[in-house]
């Protein structure tokens, strides 16, 4: 009897801490958001502040990217503070050497910015500072920038082209009422050229029938609802969420759970069959590194880097060609010259027949400078600092500079810079590129993109392609900019529906 009396009241304490925890968390988070919401000062009311906080901005602009754009530009400096986000950010390129080069140490990507993404990238590239930091960046610029490694990606790109990219538009060219969303095509291409490159795994996104992908949809999920982190009121909610496991953090849990059963699969499998004589970029980690979770995050981060940022830019490439049909024929006009007219699957630009495109670099690289796949990227002030500009900058605040924006600056690209027009970049007839703080599209600085290079053939493979082998038309090309849906990369809400019609050839 005392036993069971003993075992009652135990169960009524343990509940009563439970009831305890738990409203003692919620009392916590309440405290700590209202403290949060007190230091982003809500009262503010200069214009920019009030116009965020009611959405007031949306009745003007379509994206919140352009309405950032028409502040900065207004700005005498090319520099705004949103005080309810503690967030300054400027489109000055004196200030965007100074944060990425000069003052490179004390504008880190920062902590509030790894527990965003710490579920997803881990200890990955894109999410750490410091000696980790160096050690991965020190690995991948040695197996990034190798010769081998460069015409792995080459013939992986190619082969994509050849075997499912061409056949797939081919397959419904003509149809009448067929309508293909380009963006959706781009997107599978990137998933299976960037899974063959990191994992050598082929999940077949661009198979004919359009397959759905358990992977790709998880990895979307996991990389949409890890940058919703950023929009929550306060960090302590979504970690809240994630303590108590529901909502968006429930989701995000079960997305994670198959990405990282899937990476784990393929790093086992690999121990397992030996990896020396494989060419992908895993293979090429795992001898030097054998902490698997470490290997995970490394891959995990590329596969990020390459899933929609090749994607994105080549989605608004085709969208402004659609508005620019002589941009188009220029291009057409010298792979002709280049490479001939005999236009077939089969004939592709080879990597040396490319360098010579300097018309081709110039309309991808002014596409980008206009929608860049990349549209801010922020870090956080370790120290008190002043910008260039004058602005003062304390200890903990976010500071974001804005590609998007600076390919809106007259300050930067003249009275024309809201026009297309690839001939800005060409000097003599030769491709002539900007400094890389006037055009931050590949970021500059110790964090330059290390995948520029590959990135841009992958982007100038698919382009050739398309343009000699088919007639695009993109449906109602006539707005003055896409929507972009939040994300880490800029995605055109609703993709981009086309129709595709084959190029008469001489020969195929």
């Amino acid at each position: 009897m005392a036993s069971v009396e003993y075992t009652f009241w135990l169960q009524v304490l343990q509940k009563g801490f439970g009831f305890l925890f738990f409203g003692f968390t919620i009392l916590f988070s309440f405290l700590s958001v209202l403290v949060y919401i007190l230091r982003l000062k809500p009262w503010c009311s200069c214009d920019s502040c009030r116009s965020y906080l009611t959405s007031s901005w949306s009745h003007e602009f379509n994206n919140l990217c352009d309405w950032y754009s028409h502040l900065l530009q207004k700005s005498p400096t090319g520099t705004i503070h949103v005080h309810v986000l503690s967030n300054i950010i400027t489109a000055n390129p004196k200030n965007v050497e100074y944060i990425i080069k000069t003052r490179f140490e004390n504008f880190p990507k920062g902590k509030p910015f790894s527990a965003l993404l710490g579920d997803l990238l881990g200890r990955g590239i894109f999410n750490v500072d410091g000696e980790s930091w160096k050690f991965q960046r020190k690995m991948a610029s040695l197996e990034l920038g190798s010769v081998s490694t460069r015409s792995y990606a080459f013939q992986i790109v190619a082969n994509e082209i050849r075997t499912r990219l061409v056949p797939l538009l081919s397959s419904v060219a003509g149809k009448e009422g067929k309508v293909l969303d380009l963006q959706d095509v781009l997107r599978r291409f990137s998933f299976d050229t960037i899974c063959k490159f990191s994992f050598g795994m082929d999940p077949s996104c661009l198979e004919s029938s359009l397959p759905v992908s358990e992977l790709a949809n998880a990895f979307d999920l996991a990389t949409q609802l890890s940058a919703a982190r950023a929009i929550s009121a306060s960090p302590l909610i979504w970690k809240l969420k994630r303590f108590l496991n529901i909502g968006s953090e429930k989701k995000l849990k079960e997305a994670l759970k198959l990405v990282n059963s899937l990476a784990e699969g393929v790093i086992k499998q690999k121990r397992n069959m030996g990896f020396s004589s494989q060419q992908d970029l895993l293979s090429r980690f795992m001898g030097s590194i054998e902490d698997d979770k470490y290997l995970r995050d490394i891959i995990v981060s590329f596969l990020l880097a390459g899933r929609d940022t090749v994607a994105s830019a080549l989605t608004c490439f085709f969208w402004l060609l659609a508005k620019h049909p002589e941009v188009k024929q220029a291009i057409l006009d010298e792979s002709n010259h280049i490479m001939g007219e005999n236009i077939s699957a089969d004939n592709l630009a080879s990597f040396e027949q490319m360098q010579k495109m300097h018309y081709l670099q110039a309309a991808i690289y002014e596409s980008m400078r206009l929608y860049p796949p990349v549209q801010f990227d922020s870090k956080y002030c370790q120290e008190d600092d002043v910008l260039p500009d004058g602005t003062f900058v304390k200890k903990g605040t976010k500071v974001t500079y804005h590609p998007y924006a600076m390919g809106r600056m007259q300050s930067i690209w003249g009275p024309d810079c809201l026009e297309f027009k690839p001939e800005r970049w060409l000097q003599d007839g030769r491709f002539k590129p900007e400094s890389p703080f006037k055009y931050p599209v590949f970021q500059g600085g110790l964090r330059v993109c290390l995948g520029k290079d590959m990135a841009l053939v992958e982007m100038k493979s698919i382009a050739l392609s398309l343009i000699r082998q088919f007639e695009i038309q993109v449906n109602a090309p006539t707005s003055d900019t896409p929507r972009f849906m939040p994300g880490l990369t800029a995605s055109v809400r609703g993709g981009l529906q086309v129709q595709i019609q084959e190029r008469r050839t001489k020969s195929s």
